[in-house]
């Protein structure tokens, strides 16, 4: 027989507890303090603290938030990671220039774990055949324009040959490079690009304006003030945002040519009365950085404003010869991190390719997991922040 009280096939239920034995509910308080009482300036305490993707997740919970949130961003841009195109390690002097120069599709190196894996998400032919180190042509070219983030990409036709009277893109045309000058939409892939041209002895703005996928050209008059008076050859190709406008660096020069983006007039760099403009040089194993500015020693309106010794920095470097003669003829600095990390970043014959803190004197190999050195140039991918984030109503 069954036990007493129970069912034959059944389960023992289970009894809910008395109601003494339940945790009694929390208990009003008036008066209490919650989210909404916080002060402005306590929030803006909270969301400094943040960390850049955190930021944004956190402005989107009122305008309240948003609008605190917009006060603390940073003053730069955060960095994401660095673009380049890797290539394999040359073997040091007097070894011959190797012979063997693959073309390494681009690829992107995050900052940190938790930065986004990005791609440019090219298919394997078409990444042969691009790179993202802008080069300088003869004759028009098509240029793809990818957002990494979105994934989108357009084709920018090239510029017409009839866009000028009589033109027909003349011979004596050499194009420097094509930068960007401001995002029409902040999720669509509508922007305003320049292409830099240099005509003869004078340059020429030639500017894009893609909406929706249509390209549309339109030419500016031929800067008359701006002579070219050298080999257009000895402009770099890629540009520097700073200080709000556009500079080209001239190699062996210490002029640059500065576009300002709002009036598109282009002339070559004056002294700067907002923003700072720096560049460094090695002379005789000591890294020298010099601002652009006026100062008692200013030579040609650029001010020293640090110098250190590079002698120790060079010794942690394997293999490198000690000889000073040797070493001023296989390392050279290739450029500033563009990112505002105070880095600089060295390069060497045969030797790798290093990152220079020069806050923290801290020099960091850079290799990739397979081997290949880091390429040159490097550019560096911030975080844009949403124009409507930038400037939230009240």
């Amino acid at each position: 027989m069954a036990p007493k009280g129970r069912c034959r096939g059944r389960k023992a239920r289970t009894l809910p507890p008395p109601a003494a034995a339940r945790p009694p509910p929390p208990p009003s308080v008036e008066g209490a303090v919650t989210v909404a009482d916080i002060t402005e300036e306590l929030l803006r305490s909270i969301l400094r603290r943040l960390a850049p993707a955190d930021l944004l997740r956190a402005a989107l919970a009122c305008h309240y938030w948003r609008r605190a949130a917009s006060r603390v961003l940073p003053r730069a841009p955060p960095l994401l990671g660095y673009f380049f195109h890797s290539h394999n390690t040359v073997k040091p002097p007097p070894s011959p220039e190797p012979t063997n120069k693959t073309h390494y599709p681009a690829v992107f190196v995050p900052l940190d774990a938790a930065s986004p894996r990005l791609s440019l998400d090219l298919a394997p032919t078409a990444a042969r055949g691009l790179s993202i180190q802008d080069v300088h042509l003869v004759a028009p070219a098509p240029i793809l324009a990818i957002d990494p983030a979105s994934r989108r990409r357009v084709l920018l036709s090239p510029p017409p040959r009839g866009a000028l009277p009589r033109d027909r893109w003349r011979g004596i045309r050499s194009v420097i490079g094509v930068a960007v000058l401001s995002r029409a939409h902040p999720s669509r892939l509508s922007f305003d690009a320049v292409c830099l041209t240099v005509d003869g002895d004078l340059p020429r703005a030639w500017v894009a304006s893609i909406r929706d996928g249509d390209c549309a050209w339109r030419v500016l008059p031929l800067a008359e003030g701006v002579v070219v008076d050298f080999d257009p050859w000895w402009f770099e190709a890629r540009c520097v945002h700073a200080a709000g406008n556009i500079y080209w660096h001239i190699c062996n020069s210490s002029r640059l040519l500065q576009l300002d983006p709002r009036t598109l007039e282009l002339s070559f760099m004056p002294v700067l009365a907002d923003g700072r403009l720096c560049m460094t040089v090695i002379v005789h194993e000591d890294l020298q950085i010099w601002v652009c500015g006026e100062g008692r020693r200013s030579d040609r309106a650029w001010v020293m404003d640090r110098e250190m010794c590079m002698t120790k920095v060079l010794d942690t470097m394997p293999r490198l010869p000690k000889d000073t003669k040797w070493r001023m003829a296989c390392t050279w600095l290739s450029d500033i991190d563009y990112a505002r990390t105070g880095n600089v970043f060295v390069k060497t014959w045969g030797y790798g390719r290093y990152s220079f803190d020069t806050e923290t004197g801290k020099l960091e190999c850079l290799m990739m997991t397979d081997g290949k050195e880091y390429g040159d140039p490097m550019y560096a991918y911030t975080l844009s922040w949403p124009p409507e984030f930038l400037a939230p109503r009240d």
